[in-house]
């Protein structure tokens, strides 16, 4: 349920924190572990625990007891399938039952915090904020929004009293509207990304690409959907005409990446399953063309890669202020749909184009994972006064 990080410190000195994520999608649970993996490499004389909010509240799980499915293996799901058509329904539904399950969600919560006295709760989740709120008594609570803004209502910022971590004016705005003070919201950089895309990568992208089987002089996308894939990327694969090659990542979807592989291309292709070295694939591609998830995108922009997404009827509801952020940033091309991936490609590369959207991913510095341990530090002097 949980993973604990200890540094060498007194026992009586050390401060307990617990990191609450959970694995729908996949990017809740690699922020907690990119913090942790920070405050570890800083040495902070804290107790890091990282909990697994699914496990706490598997009892009251109405899609598992109907299904067998956890709730969030059936979001992973609606992903790896791209059956995210009324996905703000399907949003307005699922508050409706966490709601009803309520005062359980509670209950189960103050059991478990019963277990042991913590400095600090941070929340990486949306949706449970209240429940996780209101099931501590004068601990902290701190939920750092791993999306670019807030889906309101309910979805990360409550009106309730907490610290709020935010990584664009956007979200610092939204909850100032909904009445938190200054002193309570914290603004970031950005998003969290692991401290590997921090590090250079010295491999030299003509010879890798060669290896991987790919034009070394040819302009290189990465095509990217997440950890679950999508077969989204299978019509951009049979769309594409433009003069570019592409490095398809999977994720964990192995029949898409054999399915890609198979597929005859107009184009050089290289096929990658999971993998944890998306830094090093990065170094090899000139531009990003995926889901506009807050991490994909940042990722990219970390590498100084331009992107290239989509906004429609069918982009998660929490994402699509993602895509108004490329454009306000002018950091690529916004699609109705990959079905014009071919004009997307076109315009992102044209030259006067991309050097502007090139530079403009340039001069975004996020540096949010090494900020947030300053500020968790910052709350900890405050508890301790």
């Amino acid at each position: 349920m949980w993973q604990d990080v200890t540094l060498s410190a007194p026992a009586n000195s050390l401060k307990k924190l617990d990191f609450v994520y959970f694995e729908a999608g996949g990017g809740h649970r690699a922020a907690a572990q990119a913090l942790k993996a920070v405050i570890e490499e800083q040495q902070r004389p804290w107790q890091v625990r990282l909990v697994n909010l699914q496990e706490i509240l598997d009892p009251l799980d109405i899609f598992r007891k109907y299904t067998g499915i956890r709730m969030q293996d059936v979001y992973n799901l609606l992903l790896k399938k791209g059956w995210t058509l009324g996905s703000p329904q399907l949003t307005v539904l699922m508050h409706g039952l966490i709601r009803l399950y309520h005062p359980s969600q509670v209950r189960l919560l103050k059991k478990f915090w019963a277990e042991g006295e913590r400095d600090i709760v941070v929340s990486l989740v949306p949706n449970f904020n209240r429940a996780l709120r209101q099931s501590l008594s004068a601990t902290p609570f701190v939920t750092i929004l791993t999306d670019l803004a807030d889906y309101p209502p309910h979805f990360w910022i409550e009106r309730q009293e907490q610290y709020l971590v935010c990584g664009t004016s956007k979200a610092a705005e939204q909850a100032a509207a909904l009445g938190h003070p200054p002193e309570r919201v914290f603004r970031t950089s950005g998003m969290i990304l692991r401290p590997k895309f921090y590090q250079p990568v010295t491999a030299d992208p003509a010879i890798e690409r060669e290896r991987l089987g790919l034009d070394p002089a040819q302009t290189t996308g990465l095509v990217l959907f997440g950890g679950e894939g999508s077969s989204a990327m299978l019509d951009i694969a049979r769309r594409v005409t433009a003069a570019a090659q592409f490095i398809f990542v999977c994720g964990r979807n192995e029949k898409l990446a054999e399915r890609l592989r198979r597929l005859p291309t107009r184009f050089p292709k290289y096929v990658e399953g999971f993998t944890g070295e998306i830094p090093y694939y990065m170094h090899l591609a000139d531009f990003f063309v995926g889901k506009p998830g807050p991490g994909s995108i940042s990722e990219a922009l970390a590498m100084r890669l331009p992107v290239v997404v989509e906004s429609n009827a069918w982009t998660l509801p929490q994402e699509r202020y993602n895509t108004e952020w490329v454009r306000e940033r002018q950091v690529g091309v916004v699609l109705k749909s990959f079905r014009d991936i071919d004009a997307g490609l076109r315009e992102l590369l044209e030259p006067g184009n991309f050097t502007r959207f090139r530079a403009n991913a340039s001069a975004i510095q996020n540096r949010a994972v090494f900020e947030i341990p300053d500020i968790l530090d910052s709350l900890l002097q405050r508890k301790s006064r």
